[in-house]
């Protein structure tokens, strides 16, 4: 689905990246950008969000790749990843689900650990994706 380069920017004079993200994105060839807005944990119109950590972090992942689809995007597409923790505990869990759901690509990225709107909501993400 993507036919721009999106290149990792990883400095020598920076410790290399844990996981899969990079420091920086440099694209090149893109003519179209996406803006994903926060997308949260929701299955459905009624609003209803999963208890569990793990089913809400898939949903939300969910969400955010019908926004890429209905734009022809793609995970390959995505530059830059925003992701908001209610609590730090879910760290690992979300490390791991973001790898099942990017693979081998690594955007940049950024997680921060805050209040979210909806007590029940325990992440929310945001992210850019380019295409041509």
């Amino acid at each position: 689905m993507t036919d721009v380069d999106i290149r990792p920017i990883n400095p020598s004079v920076l410790p290399e990246p844990t996981g899969n993200y990079t420091h920086g994105t440099l694209v090149t060839g893109a003519g179209r950008t996406v803006f994903v807005s926060g997308q949260v944990p929701w299955a459905d119109e009624a609003g209803k969000v999963p208890e569990d950590f793990d089913t809400q972090c898939r949903l939300v992942w969910h969400n955010v790749l019908a926004v890429l689809a209905e734009a022809g995007m793609g995970v390959r597409n995505l530059a830059k990843v925003t992701t908001y923790l209610s609590d730090r505990r879910y760290r690992e869990a979300n490390s791991r689900i973001r790898a099942e759901v990017l693979g081998d690509h690594a955007p940049a990225l950024t997680i921060i650990i805050t209040d979210i709107y909806a007590e029940e909501w325990l992440l929310e993400i945001d992210a850019i994706a380019v295409g041509r």
